[in-house]
């Protein structure tokens, strides 16, 4: 009796191309590698506090000790305490919390690709994951600093009011914001490695033209639509007036929400076009 072949199943090819000048982000691309996203987020959150005597206390010294500077020298010795409404301290904090998210992430994220450079060259995957996981960890410091806002809060004796069910938008937008930067300055830096040293410089003076240690109302109005350009702008004044229940600068919040979007697209358009060249030039 003759055996009857079965028949083979099916062959799947993966064919490997490096993306063409004016094609996009692949998102379901990304969906299939978000299992690597998470292992990148854990390891960077695992090497950020590596062999660290207070490990995560970090995450809740750094904005403190920031806060306590800055009180001191703009506040005391500055005179920006007569500008706001309420305790100088909470201000600056509330304000240095999505900021210093935002600093860390950019430096980080901008500085991932060359740091990354034994697994771009060895294995293939979605490049913009080395960024994105540098961003992506920074949230389990920006969550643990919520517990000191509530401290701080209650110490103050401000309560929380029902514009705090906004605050996940602005912290929504600052990661957007976030990413936009730090994926175009990571693409820049695998080309041109000067601009590490530019970024640091970058950062440093972004946050005094951001309204971190002062109000908005120190911005003449005919300039303050210009200067909401700054996309942490309105992310952070929005945050700001969700947490201590200020008024919505709208006007700020808009201009830099557009700012956002556009920042993010150039900075992934910018990524997808180069990123076929990374492996040979880093």
């Amino acid at each position: 009796m003759l055996a009857v072949p079965q028949a083979q199943p099916a062959r799947r090819t993966l064919r490997l191309e490096p993306p063409r000048s004016w094609q996009m982000l692949n998102l379901a691309e990304l969906r299939d590698y978000r299992e690597l996203l998470f292992f990148f987020v854990w390891r960077d959150v695992k090497v950020r506090y590596k062999q660290t005597v207070l490990g995560a206390m970090w995450a809740i010294i750094q904005p403190l000790a920031t806060t306590f500077f800055f009180a001191l020298v703009f506040g005391r010795f500055g005179g920006m305490s007569k500008q706001v409404n309420g305790p100088y301290a909470l201000h600056v904090f509330v304000g240095m919390m999505p900021w210093t998210f935002f600093a860390n992430a950019v430096t980080l994220a901008g500085n991932s690709l060359v740091g990354s450079s034994h697994l771009i060259t060895k294995v293939y995957f979605p490049r913009i994951l080395v960024p994105l996981s540098a961003i992506a960890s920074g949230l389990v410091d920006f969550a643990v600093s919520f517990g000191v806002l509530a401290v701080l809060m209650a110490s103050y004796h401000v309560e929380p009011t029902w514009r705090l069910a906004a605050a996940p938008v602005f912290v929504a937008g600052t990661v957007a914001a976030a990413a936009g930067a730090g994926i175009l300055f990571s693409a820049l830096i695998v080309t041109y490695r000067d601009v590490r040293y530019v970024l640091t410089f970058v950062v440093q003076l972004w946050l005094f033209a951001t309204p971190v240690l002062y109000t908005l109302d120190i911005i003449p109005p005919q300039y303050r639509l210009w200067y909401a350009l700054n996309p942490a702008t309105g992310m952070i004044s929005g945050f700001r007036a969700s947490v201590l229940g200020t008024p919505f600068p709208v006007g700020v919040i808009l201009v830099s929400s557009i700012a956002t979007v556009v920042l993010l697209a150039a900075g992934v358009r910018y990524f997808v076009q180069v990123e076929r060249r990374f492996a040979d030039v880093i």
